[in-house]
């Protein structure tokens, strides 16, 4: 927690330089993003959590080799236990089938047919974090801005611990989305459909975001889009019907970090509140995508973070699908929601002293309470430039 704390402020310190200077020197750059592979590669040889996600992630790779539908089965299954090696024997939720798209389930039969260990998927999850760093270097030189903003997004301590330490899927998703923005920026409308659909069907987060390809894309490229996702769910299919595992229960039951769902809970069911998260993140882009024809960075994390406010569960890591598109002095708000979620952290340490799984208020007052403070400066600050450009009587 200490380190991550150090990491935090030096990380905003660093923000704050990249909006007061334009344009750094080549060399700056490169020394910055051989110093953030460092700091990866030093996270990646730390063993991740006995019951991290990722364990789950081997599991349902190996599920699919062996014949089984990861949607059906529980890894807790009696019958099943001499499927299970020493890295999924301590998943967690065993009492329930994977919830992830078929898309991320994909991912993990291709990475465990190559070798089936947690450490091969870490390093598959380096592998595509390097990889949105040039695909984030193309989409800066195109929209015009200094290469140095790569490294708002290399430098982010969260990359470090959620990709190259506890190993995340999201990081796949991530990668997906900024090519289809990268994409749309070079007007190669096929592969930005692809791409966003590939995105959603690795993590359903992104599908928010579908408002802003309105007009960006033709609907010969939605269709094809929509077909290629379908055709990811055929292999799970049971009967002729579309399997989503232990989704309804992740929505019904799993609670983490969300003061907002918290409180609509008391007046709404789960799935109703879980559909306004969703319609939140639709309208939020429809006003972006309505007041600028521009392709913007803002455009694309907001969407999601205000998704996410009403969502029933926000983890660290859900935040990294922001990382790429937090760059303006508009989503700075998100830029500190990324370390300002740090201290919910605190919980997993709760829980190697046998304390309950229970996320104290005082660190979700922290974590929103900035958000909020650094959102009402930004508005603040908006207001007086427009006050300032408006002609005086």
């Amino acid at each position: 927690m200490t380190s991550l704390a150090f990491a935090s402020i030096v990380y905003l310190l660093a923000i704050r330089v990249f909006f007061a200077t334009p344009t750094f020197s080549r060399r700056v750059v490169v020394v910055g993003m051989v110093l953030a592979a460092v700091w990866h590669i030093a996270f990646l040889r730390v063993a991740a959590g006995a019951d991290d996600d990722i364990h789950r992630y081997v599991w349902d790779g190996r599920l699919q080799r062996l014949g089984y539908n990861p949607y059906l089965v529980v890894p807790n299954d009696p019958t099943l236990a001499a499927l299970h090696t020493p890295e999924t024997r301590t998943l967690n939720n065993a009492y329930l089938p994977s919830p992830y798209p078929a898309g991320a389930e994909l991912f993990f039969r291709a990475v465990t047919a190559i070798h089936e260990s947690v450490f091969t998927l870490k390093v598959a999850f380096v592998v595509c974090d390097f990889a949105i760093v040039f695909v984030l270097l193309d989409i800066l030189r195109r929209s015009g801005q200094g290469a140095h903003w790569v490294l708002a997004y290399a430098w982010n301590p969260l990359l470090a611990v959620e990709v190259a330490g506890s190993g995340h899927i999201d990081i796949v998703g991530v990668l997906l989305l900024t090519v289809s923005v990268a994409a749309l920026l070079r007007r190669w409308r096929t592969v930005a459909a692809v791409a966003f659909g590939l995105a959603v069907a690795v993590k359903f987060l992104p599908i928010v975001l579908l408002p802003l390809y309105w007009k960006r894309v033709r609907i010969r490229d939605a269709a094809l889009a929509a077909i290629i996702v379908g055709l990811l769910y055929v292999p799970f299919s049971d009967h002729g019907r579309i399997l989503t595992g232990s989704l309804g229960t992740y929505v019904h039951s799993f609670r983490f970090n969300a003061p907002v769902f918290a409180m609509l809970e008391r007046v709404a069911t789960p799935e109703l509140i879980a559909g306004f998260a969703v319609l939140v993140g639709f309208l939020t882009a429809i006003w972006m995508r309505a007041k600028s024809t521009a392709l913007s960075s803002g455009a694309f994390a907001w969407p999601m973070a205000a998704s996410l406010l009403f969502a029933p569960v926000v983890y660290p890591w859900y935040l990294l699908w922001m990382l790429p598109f937090a760059r303006s002095a508009s989503t700075l708000p998100i830029i500190i929601w990324t370390v300002s979620i740090i201290p919910t952290y605190y919980v997993w340490h709760l829980r190697t002293l046998g304390r309950l799984w229970l996320l104290p208020e005082w660190t979700m007052w922290l974590e929103y309470g900035v958000v909020a403070f650094a959102g009402a400066i930004v508005l603040w600050r908006r207001t007086i430039r427009r006050a300032a450009q408006s002609p005086s009587d």
